[in-house]
């Protein structure tokens, strides 16, 4: 038996998974992701993937990659960098090795650095880690191609599948180097492929000679490492995405208000995932359709609402300007409706996978007309479930359509969720006509404290009624071209809008004497929570106010904003967010940190810039 190496125990880690885009590699991190927080770790995860999916194998473009970081406390953000990096081919190193730590160790598959393989990554000669001034001694090279067709030799299955099992075999390896129980993956996996368990087990083989390679040759490492978990909280957890977190929170939120949910959805990336998982849940009374485009997948969705059913539409930036003219038939409506928008790169097509913050304004609006609506934007994968609920009752019991923001990142990556108490989340009452009104009802009779009208479903004796979208009297229902209607009915849309109460934006760090407000809101959360951070244990003083409720804005917006010396806005836009909020607060010129490179922020360069405007404050 080879010697036992040292075990040396990290606070925290980040590993990157890279290969092709058919190379395994989001499984692969996914699977370590769920063994960890399996164990009570911290993670957080961003799954990287190529914009040109179907680039031509080992080229530079079709490198798909899966980052988690794994702490032993709370992880916010995947990390800027890695400390391990799995590169499967030689593209995969040429455009990972960008995301490495300086003394990374680095896993490659020798066998996939070949002359062919070389040539497409655009390497210029063989010395490839001397032409990317890569010390050797850190990178564990492994024929990892030849041991799996070696392991499978008498599998009975074919190459190209042979082929598919090599993520596995670097998989085991990682979980040797960082003390990985294998019964956890072996369950994963035997689960996943339930169906086919000859591969299952072909995989669970792969991995074990992984891990097993790892431990009798120490992999040229000087030690292996553990990550213990800190603060537990009994309960059942999960590894959850946003986009699952999304449909889970869709489903509670229908059985908390005893209706029906119905999902009518094109499916558009990065959001098909919600349709996905909700299609697999028809026993909890869920109805999907997958329409054939955006605007057929929001008007079924406003014909479930009229019907009575808790009804969403899911989609990303380009759907959403589609179904604008039907989003806007549920505002002049009035009816509930959850608008779920996965933000993408953009303008158009050219960045599908790529992550950004650029739909905020078209939320706020695009659309013709006075077509207010609320918005609600996620900050983490396990927040979308709170976040879309939060969604449904404010639909529910305001009767209006309600637009969710999430993005790529916060939708595709996952983290380690307590599963919660489905009778201790916030009640939901659906704001029904009452049986007072019966014979006398019209559909805009409003309650006079919140100025939402009254939910009568069709078919309902004695409340007989018609909504459509022209434009209403606003005492009758009759459709009406009076100007001066026309102008009360935009007023009072505009009003129940503004009217909702959503709570106060929390202010963390310094929040009592801070020198430096930061402000975000969504998915850049935890970039900004951890730039704070940064800043506060170098002796700054600096506060965040993260913002989730975007209309209405909490009522302490103003307070909080004009409190302090300097303001930062750090957006994945170009100013959207300070643009709107110097709409709504008097005298706010914040300074702004802005970017369009459809990935997360890198806590480093958020802490430099901040970094600098602290120094024009003192100086």
């Amino acid at each position: 038996m080879a010697e036992e190496l040292e075990v040396k125990h990290l606070e925290d880690v980040v590993v990157r998974f890279s290969g092709d885009s058919g190379d395994g590699m989001q499984l692969a991190g996914n699977i370590f992701s769920t063994v960890s927080a399996t164990i009570g770790n911290g993670i957080s995860t961003f799954p990287d993937y190529p914009a040109d999916i179907r680039a031509p194998q080992g080229s530079l473009t079709g490198v798909s990659g899966f980052q988690v970081h794994i702490a032993g406390g709370k992880a916010y953000t995947p990390g800027d960098k890695c400390d391990v990096l799995v590169a499967m081919n030689a593209a995969a190193l040429k455009t990972q090795y960008r995301y490495a730590k300086p003394q990374a160790t680095i896993i490659i598959d020798t066998d996939s650095f070949g002359a062919k393989d070389l040539q497409r990554a655009e390497f210029k000669t063989e010395d490839y880690l001397g032409e990317m001034g890569i010390d050797p001694d850190r990178v564990v090279a492994c024929p990892i191609t030849q041991m799996v067709k070696d392991c499978l030799a008498d599998s009975g299955m074919d190459n190209k599948s042979i082929l598919k099992c090599r993520n596995m075999f670097a998989l085991g390896i990682v979980c040797w180097l960082f003390n990985r129980n294998l019964d956890f993956v072996t369950a994963f996996l035997r689960e996943k492929f339930a169906k086919k368990p000859a591969i299952a087990e072909s995989n669970i083989k792969v991995v074990n000679a992984g891990y097993d390679y790892g431990h009798n040759t120490h992999a040229g490492v000087p030690a292996t490492y553990r990550i213990e978990s800190k603060n537990k909280v009994k309960g059942r957890y999960m590894d959850i995405t946003g986009n699952k977190a999304t449909a889970y929170g869709l489903i509670a939120a229908a059985e908390k208000a005893g209706l029906k949910l119905y999902l009518g959805s094109y499916p558009i990336t990065p959001a098909t995932d919600i349709l996905h998982e909700l299609a697999k849940h028809k026993s909890c009374g869920v109805v999907t359709v997958q329409c054939e485009d955006e605007i057929s997948g929001c008007a079924s969705a406003i014909g479930a609402s009229f019907a009575g059913a808790l009804a969403a539409t899911s989609t990303s930036g380009p759907g959403i300007c589609l179904k604008s003219e039907a989003m806007n038939l549920a505002v002049i409506d009035e009816l509930p409706l959850v608008v779920i928008d996965v933000q993408r790169g953009g303008p158009s097509t050219g960045l599908p996978t790529k992550s950004e913050q650029t739909d905020l304004l078209q939320a706020l609006f695009g659309r013709n007309g006075e077509s207010p609506m609320p918005v609600i934007a996620a900050t983490s994968p396990t927040n979308c479930f709170d976040a879309v609920y939060a969604a449904a009752k404010m639909a529910l019991e305001h009767l209006t359509p309600v637009v969710l923001l999430t993005d790529a990142y916060v939708a595709n990556g996952s983290a380690a969720w307590k599963l919660p108490d489905i009778n201790k989340l916030p009640d939901i009452r659906p704001h029904y006509a009452t049986e007072e009104q019966k014979g006398s009802y019209t559909p805009y009779k409003r309650d006079p404290e919140t100025g939402a009208r009254y939910w009568a479903i069709p078919g309902t004796e004695g409340f007989t009624h018609i909504l459509g979208g022209l434009e209403k009297d606003g005492d009758t229902g009759a459709i009406s071209t009076n100007p001066e209607n026309h102008d009360k009915m935009c007023r009072l849309r505009a009003a129940k809008i503004q009217k909702i109460p959503v709570p106060d934006v929390e202010v963390l760090g310094d929040k009592d004497d801070a020198d430096l407000l930061i402000v975000g809101f969504g998915g850049t959360y935890g970039h900004l929570y951890s730039a704070m951070d940064e800043l506060r244990a170098a002796g700054n003083k600096v506060a965040l106010a993260h913002f989730s409720y975007i209309n209405p804005l909490p009522a302490n917006t103003q307070e909080v904003l004009t409190k302090y010396k300097k303001v930062v806005v750090a957006e994945q836009n170009l100013g959207q967010f300070a643009a709107f909020l110097r709409m709504n607060v008097d005298g706010f010129a914040p300074y702004q940190f802005n970017e369009v490179k459809g990935q997360p922020f890198v806590v480093a360069e958020l802490t430099e810039a901040f970094a600098r405007i602290l120094d024009d404050i003192k100086n």
